[in-house]
């Protein structure tokens, strides 16, 4: 909010689509996320457009927005690049570095009141493999491009948070 920016996580639009009442993708979408597996880019980067168009026609100046877990794969980075070439560019890609354990242990954690259908061991660990294979050479991409900043994140809350402020007042 300091700076400008809408927050907008791909995954909450998922789920909020999930549990939309009529909605076309609901199951398939609970079923994707079930199984630690990326949803379909058509549908993911419909919702975000959406969700941006929104931002914007309720107030113009804001245009800037963090889009929180997307990319994920090399078909959403096609479909961003197909959808949204020319009409958004990307500044550069915060990165939250962490160790596998910690993140699993975390969301274990998270797992016992969020209610989420993903925060148990077997879904997280397919999302560690689903993440090294196809979330990774994405950030590695981007690193070529010279448009990561990265965060060590298994430090603290404030830690992290300092370094997310040092990134931002940097870039703006």
């Amino acid at each position: 909010q300091k700076y400008g920016y809408t927050h907008l996580s791909a995954g909450d639009l998922l789920r909020d689509e999930r549990k939309r009442p009529g909605s076309q993708y609901g199951e398939l979408i609970e079923n994707y996320i079930k199984e630690g597996e990326i949803v379909p880019v058509e549908i993911t980067i419909s919702l975000i457009k959406r969700a941006m168009d929104q931002t914007m026609a309720a107030n113009s100046q804001k245009n800037k927005f963090l889009i929180d877990g997307f990319p994920r794969n090399e078909d959403n980075l096609q479909g961003w690049n197909k959808t949204m070439d020319g009409k958004a560019d990307v500044s550069f890609v915060l990165f939250f570095d962490c160790d596998n354990e910690i993140c699993v242990s975390r969301c274990l954690e998270r797992g016992k009141s969020s209610g989420r259908s993903d925060d148990n061991r077997e879904s997280l660990e397919k999302r560690i493999n689903t993440y090294l294979q196809s979330t990774k050479p994405i950030i590695d991409l981007y690193e070529r491009m010279g448009k990561v900043r990265k965060v060590d994140a298994s430090k603290s809350v404030d830690e992290v948070f300092e370094k997310v402020v040092q990134i931002f007042d940097k870039e703006g």
